[in-house]
């Protein structure tokens, strides 16, 4: 009898703990082998779906995502929204032996004091890809975009509000977390002129403009440089470059939605993704820069000395991290609905 007992408890718990890890994330934002080993390691089948923007990330889980999913990447200017309207998880530390990895640049940052929902994945820049054959030297303006007689063919904008109007921002002196109502009237009108000229070949995800570029069908894209670095492939007819007046920094992190089927999967494949080896690889697969300060000696050194991934300091001058802005926040919102409107 205690024999059966124990078979049933044992049945019972087992089938408490679903074997099954559904992530949410950027598409092509992983590499598939990294997911096989978490699959072997662990027993735990991944299903991934994916999204293009942290806008659709955030409709999806108030449309109820937030119950559907265990391990979301959101960026962090999305991240204060997502706590204020209940759509985390608090992460237990206990369960992630491998946050001692982390770069403590990058920890308890400012849109998550003490890491209480997030935990970094990747970070980068957002940038312009562009064909080197049109473009005999990097551009240095954005005012091959902005400026119609700078215009040198086909060109696509980014699907993603804060970098789009940050950029904007950029090219007019300010900051990309500027309130100013006088700035973002002069950054809706010039996304709106670059929008509606001619050569736009309108907003874009990093997926669709990147296939764009290499279809011969755009000649500049604004991108991440994950996805310009990842996409060329080492392609000389392809380049990267931040222009002068500056763009956005992005950290993407690792979080568990609030009422996530399988938290304690979640928990691991967390604590998988931050082991050394494994965050070397994430960020080599990515041709990205990485906030695990032990994977970095493991990176390709070719990745380390290219300021495509790594900016330089120079570079890093005019780039800044996105912040959110409280109240003020809803000025992006209705900018970039004018925008997108019109």
């Amino acid at each position: 009898m205690k024999r059966v007992l124990a078979l049933l408890a044992f049945t019972t718990l087992a089938l408490a703990q679903p074997k099954e890890l559904r992530l949410y994330t950027w598409t092509e934002y992983i590499e598939p082998a990294i997911i096989s080993d978490f699959e072997k390691a662990t027993g735990i089948k991944v299903r991934i779906s994916y999204y293009e923007s942290n806008e659709e990330l955030l409709a999806k889980l108030q449309a109820g995502g937030d119950s559907q999913y265990d391990v979301i990447v959101p960026s962090d200017f999305i991240i204060p929204a997502m706590i204020q309207l209940r759509l985390l998880k608090p992460l237990d530390p206990a369960k992630i032996p491998n946050l001692k990895n982390l770069d403590p640049k990058f920890k308890s940052p400012p849109f998550d004091p003490g890491n209480q929902y997030t935990v970094g994945y990747l970070w980068g820049t957002v940038g312009l890809m562009y064909n080197t054959q049109v473009f005999k030297t990097p551009p240095q303006s954005w005012a091959v975009l902005f400026d119609p007689a700078q215009q040198k063919g086909r060109f696509t904008l980014m699907d993603s509000q804060r970098e789009m109007l940050g950029i904007g921002l950029r090219y007019i002196g300010q900051s990309v977390n500027s309130t100013d109502t006088a700035a973002l009237k002069k950054v809706i009108d010039l996304l709106l002129q670059a929008k509606n000229s001619k050569n736009s070949l309108g907003f874009q995800g990093g997926v669709s403009a990147t296939k764009l570029l290499l279809g011969n069908q755009a000649v500049a894209a604004v991108v991440y440089n994950q996805d310009a670095l990842r996409t060329a492939g080492g392609n000389p007819k392809y380049g990267f470059t931040i222009p002068k007046e500056g763009s956005t920094l992005f950290l993407d992190n690792m979080a568990i939605p609030a009422r996530a089927p399988n938290p304690e999967a979640a928990h691991r494949f967390i604590n998988f993704i931050l082991d050394a080896k494994i965050g070397a690889r994430l960020a080599n697969y990515q041709n990205s820069a990485t906030p695990n300060a032990a994977a970095k000696p493991l990176m390709k050194p070719e990745l380390l000395k290219n300021p495509a991934v790594w900016p330089t300091e120079a570079q890093m001058k005019v780039l800044e991290f996105i912040l959110p802005q409280g109240e003020k926040d809803k000025l992006y919102d209705e900018a970039w609905t004018r925008i997108k409107s019109r």
